[in-house]
């Protein structure tokens, strides 16, 4: 099967206008510090995907039904309702050290890959940095280039 026509994918669009634009200033500058965060930690230049992810890298995927697509490998999307980091990586809570790290965290809620933060003052940013880290070791090591 070939890879399904996506909507989310790397576009051209300047991560930091982007973010000049996020509405809420709190939310932006919140923005900024994930950036940061997620720069320093990938080493990586951000590109968008689609039109609200900034994403970090990128790995190709192929499920079992065979479709298959390519994302970003580490990401978050300043919306509104909360701060989505996407840590496909840390999905599996029942790994010591990334239960170890949720537990150290602060408020917060997740989905099956994505951490959602309501306020970044809700959390440790040591531990998120932590978090973005473990993420990003992971999928470096299952998705090698």
């Amino acid at each position: 099967m070939a890879k399904a026509d996506l909507k989310t994918k790397a576009t051209e669009v300047s991560v930091a206008d982007f973010i000049a634009a996020v509405p809420d200033i709190r939310r932006r500058e919140e923005a900024a510090v994930i950036d940061a965060i997620h720069r320093r930690v990938t080493g990586m230049v951000p590109k968008m995907w689609g039109p609200s992810i900034i994403g970090y890298g990128s790995y190709d995927y192929k499920y079992d039904s065979g479709r298959e697509g390519t994302m970003c490998r580490a990401g978050f999307s300043p919306r509104k309702a909360a701060m989505t980091l996407y840590l496909m990586g840390t999905y599996c809570k029942e790994q010591p050290e990334v239960a170890a790290l949720f537990a150290r965290l602060g408020k917060y809620k997740t989905g099956k890959a994505c951490l959602y933060i309501n306020k970044l003052t809700d959390v440790d940013l040591e531990v998120l940095e932590e978090l973005v880290a473990f993420n990003w070791r992971f999928m470096s090591a299952r998705y090698q280039e």
